[in-house]
């Protein structure tokens, strides 16, 4: 693959932070059909690209002195690490918050700043491996690192939505350009350090585990109204792409 050449999908994802929650046509309730199907795409990459990686990358972990005891044949555990971390998370901002008005909630969400700071933190460190990870895609074909692209652009979508629905003016005026930050310095953290694979694998777990936890938390709150059949159709559709090729 010629050099360098993730710098385009980098930065076409710095790009979704940037203007993807002013797409007001996402907004609102019910759910939109078009993040429903974003979430859809994500979690069908995660399931029928990601997790085979790492069934392919169990043998690098065994090769760990402590993966016997450990991780054994369970490098699927990381990916469950990856979703209860973030479920952890989503709990703890939803129980800050509490059950009050709209215009209540807008007036808290501004006043966390210890909360807006530790959601910040924890998605920053999810931006940057994935930044990292996409930087260590050029190692293979450009259609893999287009499928990888593809899949967090729109899962970048569905994250910005939720997280300014929880942060709203804060995550607009600061919390996006933290997230911009995160991932370019993980994409560049790829110029200067190369993981052992065993390494790389693992955190292709956390993140898998993270994406279907971040998609599926946006999903399932009955007072979203989600559809479906959008995220169906898009999951499907992903998925019949991804075996096809």
């Amino acid at each position: 693959m010629e050099q360098y050449v993730s710098i385009w999908p980098v930065l076409v994802l710095a790009l979704i932070h940037f203007f993807g929650t002013r797409l007001r046509f996402l907004a609102g309730v019910p759910r939109s059909i078009w993040l429903s199907g974003a979430g859809g795409v994500s979690v069908a990459y995660v399931f029928l690209h990601l997790f085979p990686e790492l069934g392919e990358g169990q043998e690098h972990v065994e090769e760990l002195n402590w993966a016997e005891s450990f991780l054994g044949h369970h490098v699927y555990l990381m990916a469950l690490i990856g979703l209860a971390v973030f479920y952890g998370l989503e709990r703890s901002v939803v129980s800050a918050k509490g059950p009050k008005s709209e215009q209540a909630k807008g007036q808290e969400t501004e006043g966390s700043i210890g909360l807006f700071w530790l959601h910040m933190s924890s998605f920053s460190l999810y931006n940057a491996i994935i930044g990292y990870i996409l930087f260590q895609r050029e190692e293979g074909s450009v259609k893999d690192l287009a499928l990888y692209a593809v899949a967090m652009g729109l899962h970048f979508l569905v994250n910005d939505f939720g997280l300014q629905e929880h942060h709203q003016r804060t995550y607009k005026k600061y919390g996006r350009w933290v997230l911009v930050l995160a991932l370019i310095i993980g994409w560049g953290l790829g110029f200067a350090v190369e993981l052992p694979h065993t390494v790389l694998v693992l955190l292709v777990a956390f993140i898998g585990g993270g994406v279907i936890l971040n998609v599926m938390k946006e999903e399932l709150p009955e007072e979203r109204e989600s559809r479906y059949w959008a995220f169906a159709l898009g999951a499907g559709l992903y998925a019949t792409l991804l075996l096809s090729l």
